[in-house]
C-alpha cells in the first residue's frame, strides 16, 4: 500500500531491495515515522516516505571510508574480562570497613545521614587528585598533604557543611577532625584524611561531631552508609565495584562519589573515594588515579561550576596479595583500565544526578589531530549550556555543537567535519545532510542521547559527558544555598 506521503512496510522493503527486518530495527531505533500501526482488522503498517528515505539513504553507504563515522555504544568497551559487582561499594574489595551517622550538619530524616567513615584494616598506600580553585577548603589541604605522603588508610567525611572560607577556625576543625579518629581507629594522624561537601560559609559543629563520631558503627557492608553520608543534593548515592581474575587473584576496585551540581572539575574530580585490594606500587597509583580521574570525572559537566573542596582518593591495601603492580607490568594496565572504568561509571551517575537533569549525553570527538585537542572539543562541547538546552528541549540543533567546537581551542578544519546524532548522520564534510527531523526528535526523547563529531584530521579520540539544563536547576539553585 502506498500514499503521496505513506509507503507500507512490505512495499518499501521490495523498492529498497532490503529485508523487512532491517526496516522494523530502524522503526524501533525510532529513526522512521509510523504513520500508521498495523492491526488485526488487516490494516497494514503504514511509514513514513520520507523519513524511510532519508534513514536508506544514511544508513546504506557501501564506501568502507564510512566505517569509521559509525559510533560506539555509550557504554566503554573493555579489553579485559572486568565484572560490575552486583550491589557493589567502596567495602567490597578485602580489608575495608566503612559506616555513618547522624550528627546534625543535615535537617534530619529517618535515614539521612551526614557523618562517615571509611578505612582499611591492614596498612595501605594512597593517591589523589584535588581541586585547583583557589578557594581551597581547609580540609582539602589536610587531605592533600597526608595522602601525599602515601600512607593514607582512612578517611573520614561530612555532608552539609563544607569547611570553607571560615578562617583559621577550619583548620582546626580538620585538624581536631583527624585527630578525634585517629583515636578511635587507633591509628596515626598522617594516615587520615578528611573530606568535607556542603555550604560555604559556615563552621563546623564541632560538638556535634565530637558527640557523634564515636557512634560510627564499621562493617563490611557500610560502604552504603558512607556513600550516602556524603550526599548533600543528590537524590541517590552513587556506588560500584568492579573486579578481575589475574593469575589466579581476585582484584577488586570499590568506590563511592557525590555530586549533583557545581560539577565542572578542572585537573580535580567532586567528592570520590576508592578502595582496592591490589597491591599497587605507591608511584604507579598515582599516576593510575590521574590518569582515571582525566579520562572521567574531569570529562563531565553539570553546570560549569568547580567546588572548593573537589577531591578523588584511592587507597590500596594489597590484601589480595601478589607481586607489586608496576607500570610496565603486565597486570598495571588492567589495573588501570579497571580504575578508569569504575570512574566513569561513577561519573556518569553523577551526571545522570545533576540537579534538574533527566538526561545524559555523550560527546564523543574523533580524527582529532592529538589527545589535547580531541578533550578540548568533547568539553567544550558537553559543558555548552546552548547544547544542554537542546538536549533538554529534543532540539536536534546541530549548530550549536559546531560552535562550541569552534571555539574550544582544538585544531577545526571546517570542510572535514562530519557530525552523528546517535547513528544518524547530521554533517559530512563541512555540509549539512537532509535529514527527518522527526526521527532525530524521537530519537532525542531517550534517556542518553550520543553526539559524535569527526574532526577529519588525526588519530585521536576523547569522550565527554553532560546532562540537560532545565528550568528545574535554575528553580533549585535560586532557593537552595550553596
Amino acid at each position: 500500500m502506498s500514499t503521496e506521503v505513506g509507503i507500507g512496510l512490505r512495499e518499501a522493503a521490495r523498492n529498497l531491495s532490503i529485508e523487512p527486518g532491517t526496516i522494523r530495527y530502524w522503526i524501533k531505533r525510532g529513526w522512521i515515522k509510523v504513520i500508521q500501526e498495523a492491526s488485526g482488522q488487516g490494516k497494514p503498517m503504514i511509514l513514513d516516505r520520507q523519513s524511510i528515505m532519508a534513514c536508506y539513504a544514511i544508513r546504506t553507504k557501501k564506501d568502507k571510508r564510512y566505517n569509521k563515522y559509525i559510533p560506539q555504544p555509550m557504554e566503554q568497551e573493555m579489553t579485559h574480562d572486568f565484572q560490575f559487582l552486583p550491589s557493589g561499594t567502596l567495602t567490597s574489595p578485602d580489608g575495608f570497613l566503612a559506616g555513618a551517622t547522624f550528627a546534625g550538619m543535615k535537617t534530619y530524616s529517618e535515614d539521612k545521614l551526614d557523618l562517615g567513615i571509611t578505612y582499611s584494616t591492614s596498612p595501605a598506600v594512597s593517591a589523589g587528585i584535588f581541586t585547583t580553585n583557589q578557594v581551597r577548603s581547609p580540609s582539602v589541604i589536610l587531605t592533600e598533604k597526608h595522602v601525599r605522603n602515601g600512607k593514607v588508610r582512612a578517611i573520614v567525611a561530612n555532608s552539609g557543611i563544607a569547611n570553607a572560607v571560615v578562617g583559621e577556625p577550619g583548620v582546626k576543625d580538620a585538624e581536631e577532625v583527624v585527630r578525634l579518629a585517629a583515636i578511635q581507629l587507633d591509628l596515626p594522624k598522617a594516615e587520615i584524611g578528611f573530606l568535607s561537601t556542603g555550604i560555604v560559609g559556615v563552621e563546623l559543629p564541632m560538638a556535634l561531631i565530637r558527640a557523634a563520631l564515636p557512634q560510627i558503627d564499621f562493617s563490611t557492608k557500610g560502604g552504603t552508609e558512607f556513600a550516602k553520608a556524603i550526599m548533600t543534593t543528590d537524590t541517590h548515592s552513587k556506588e560500584a565495584a568492579i573486579s578481575y581474575e589475574h593469575k589466579g587473584r581476585t582484584i577488586t576496585v570499590g568506590g563511592a562519589a557525590k555530586g549533583a551540581g557545581m560539577i565542572h572539575p578542572n585537573m580535580a574530580t567532586l567528592l570520590s573515594v576508592l578502595t582496592t585490594d591490589a597491591n599497587v606500587d605507591p608511584s604507579y597509583l598515582q599516576e593510575v588515579i590521574q590518569s582515571a580521574g582525566d579520562q572521567s570525572f574531569n570529562m563531565i559537566s553539570i553546570d560549569g561550576d568547580t567546588s572548593t573542596n573537589d577531591s578523588l582518593v584511592i587507597m590500596a591495601n594489597g590484601t589480595a596479595g601478589g607481586p607489586i603492580v608496576e607500570k610496565d607490568s603486565e597486570e598495571g594496565s588492567i589495573f588501570k583500565e579497571a580504575v578508569t572504568q569504575l570512574c566513569i561509571h561513577l561519573s556518569k551517575q553523577v551526571v545522570l544526578d545533576g540537579e534538574g537533569a533527566n538526561k545524559l549525553f555523550e560527546v564523543k570527538i574523533v580524527g582529532a589531530r592529538n589527545y589535547n585537542d580531541a578533550r578540548l572539543g568533547a568539553r567544550a562541547v558537553s559543558s555548552s549550556n546552548l547544547v544542554k538546552t537542546a538536549v533538554h528541549g529534543n532540539d536536534p540543533n546541530w549548530g550549536r555543537l559546531v560552535v562550541a567546537l569552534g571555539r574550544s581551542g582544538a585544531r577545526v578544519k571546517e570542510d572535514k567535519l562530519s557530525l552523528y546524532i546517535n547513528d544518524v548522520c547530521i554533517m559530512e564534510n563541512g555540509l549539512p545532510i537532509p535529514f527527518f527531523k522527526d526521527a532525530i526528535v524521537l530519537q532525542m526523547q531517550n534517556p542518553e542521547v550520543r553526539f559524535t563529531i569527526d574532526l577529519g584530521i588525526g588519530d585521536s579520540t576523547a569522550t565527554a559527558w553532560g546532562c540537560n539544563l532545565s528550568e528545574g536547576y535554575v528553580t533549585f539553585n535560586s532557593a537552595y544555598t550553596t
